[in-house]
């Protein structure tokens, strides 16, 4: 079981390493959507003008790359965070074997003739494959740059001390080994998954029919499922046939018909028409639009004194992303691993809420606060029922923040702000650290430079594993201005604060470590 924990905390660790900068390209990202509004723009016409526009796509699109970039930044990310030393070189190796696994993927789909082809107005989406740094291959969402970054991370640290005498063999010695070894592992992959995430793609598919035909119960696990399945990438298997085609709305006029929910509710918008009951399908922008809002409260509540001021500056930005901008994943990863049941509860609050929208007959929209919020008005009551949507709205906000809050401090679960472990000694230093004296306490104190395998930092504390735990002298380590130390076997946690991880660089600096 310790074993365990020590392996979910690292990959959890790992996790966030790639995420640290999200909240702040979330805020640009924010101020980009509201630039290129077009319900915005059609009421502050200065907006289309040409030098704004072009700020505005130019924000948007330079900070979209990121966030439809988030498996590579994970495969990277994992992969040099887990490696135990040559981290550079580990990352490298990542983000060359994740181009060879988009490729390998993409060769056998065009050689076995398995290539989808892009649909007019919805492109690959439904298909089960995407488009990743302009390779179309099979759409395993950020799942498959995790994946290949924890193969990454196991292949070098196994393989890079690996020597060989032979003039030429010796080429192939240590990160170049690793890299070797992974070529074989990223063109596996690319192969494999070619034929084994297609028929979990199918299963999901198989399930909208299901829904479709399930009332509020399918309406429930339609808007579970959407949210559930996102780590996966399977969720847009979810949406899309409702959205898209005719299993969500059809609608007539004259000699054309009109197919998916999406599609109808705007030549309803456009013609002046009621709004048909197919727009419920569309509701999956609802907890994206509000309920965040509430998720993010309770991190910052439950989220330790001392910490709460520099998570709210890291997650509040990233609400307004979800809610100007419907990009969710950002706040979804920093708790979708690491407090599973978090996530599960999320995605039943937000299939609870579709439902809710349902059975008191709200037909507005939901997706994009702004955007939402104009149309609504411009559409009028009597079409949307919107005083009702936004009195669910803050319900929902409500919901989210009393059950999570509930949860994370029944459980002493491990979001944003928070530790797995007993941190009622984790405070802020009484006096200031002083590098000249203390880094050597530091270091004689968990046992000398040789006693030291690897040296990090959370939040507040300074995470070293040590070989021999008996050498480690807590008086030696109190002699520097820290709050506490945690012993969990070799694994040492030295509480000093927000700035720890000028601490850990020194500290490294000192022992001579990347």
């Amino acid at each position: 079981m310790k074993n365990l924990r020590s392996s979910l905390e690292k990959f959890s660790k790992a996790m966030l390493a790639p995420l640290s900068y999200i909240s702040a390209a979330g805020l640009i990202l924010a101020f980009g959507a509201i630039l290129t509004s077009s319900s915005l723009q059609d009421i502050l016409p200065i907006l289309k003008s040409t030098p704004v526009a072009l700020v505005g796509k130019l924000i948007y699109e330079g900070v979209m790359v990121i966030i439809n970039n988030l498996s590579l930044l994970f495969c990277v990310g994992i992969a040099g965070v887990l490696a135990r030393k040559d981290k550079q070189q580990a990352a490298f190796i990542a983000l060359m074997s994740y181009l060879m696994f988009l490729t390998a993927n993409n060769v056998t789909l065009t050689t076995l003739g398995m290539l989808k082809e892009q649909q007019p107005l919805i492109g690959l989406y439904g298909t089960g494959q995407s488009t990743v740094l302009g390779i179309q291959v099979v759409d395993m969402g950020v799942f498959g740059g995790i994946i290949l970054g924890l193969l990454v991370a196991a292949v070098f640290n196994k393989t890079c001390d690996k020597q060989f005498k032979g003039y030429i063999s010796q080429i192939f010695s240590g990160a170049k080994w690793s890299f070797t070894c992974m070529l074989f592992v990223s063109l596996t992959m690319g192969f494999v998954t070619c034929y084994a995430w297609p028929p979990v793609q199918n299963v999901i598919s198989a399930l909208t029919h299901v829904i479709a035909s399930s009332g509020n119960f399918g309406l429930f696990l339609y808007g579970f499922l959407e949210r559930f399945l996102i780590p996966t990438g399977l969720h847009h298997l979810i949406y899309t046939p409702f959205q898209f085609s005719a299993l969500g709305n059809t609608l007539t006029l004259g000699d054309t018909t009109y197919a998916g929910s999406y599609i109808v509710m705007m030549i309803e918008l456009q013609a002046g028409l009621p709004f048909s009951e197919g727009i419920k399908w569309m509701f999956t922008g609802f907890a994206k639009t509000f309920g965040y809002f509430g998720i993010v409260a309770s991190f910052i509540f439950c989220a330790k004194k001392e910490n709460r001021k520099k998570t709210a500056a890291t997650l509040i930005p990233l609400a307004l992303t979800a809610s100007l901008a419907s990009i969710t994943e950002p706040i979804d990863f920093l708790f979708a691993f690491a407090a599973p049941v978090l996530w599960v509860v999320h995605s039943c609050i937000a299939g609870l809420f579709i439902v809710l929208l349902n059975v008191f007959h709200v037909t507005g929209f939901t997706t994009n606060f702004l955007s939402s919020l104009i149309m609504n008005l411009v559409a009028g009551v009597e079409r949307t029922n919107y005083p009702m949507l936004y009195l669910l709205a803050l319900l929902e906000i409500i919901v989210y923040f009393v059950v999570f809050t509930f949860l994370i401090k029944k459980f002493n679960l491990k979001t944003p702000g928070r530790e797995d472990d007993d941190t009622s000694n984790d405070k802020e230093p009484a006096k200031a650290f002083d590098p000249s004296n203390d880094i050597k306490y530091i270091v004689e104190g968990l046992g000398g430079k040789e006693n030291i395998n690897t040296v990090d930092n959370c939040f507040t504390r300074l995470r070293v594993n040590v070989k021999d735990e008996t050498l480690v002298n807590d008086e030696l380590i109190n002699k520097t201005s820290n709050s506490g130390i945690i012993r969990n076997g070799n694994d040492i946690q030295v509480v000093y604060g927000m700035q720890v991880p000028e601490i850990k660089n020194q500290v490294k600096e000192y022992l001579g470590l990347e």
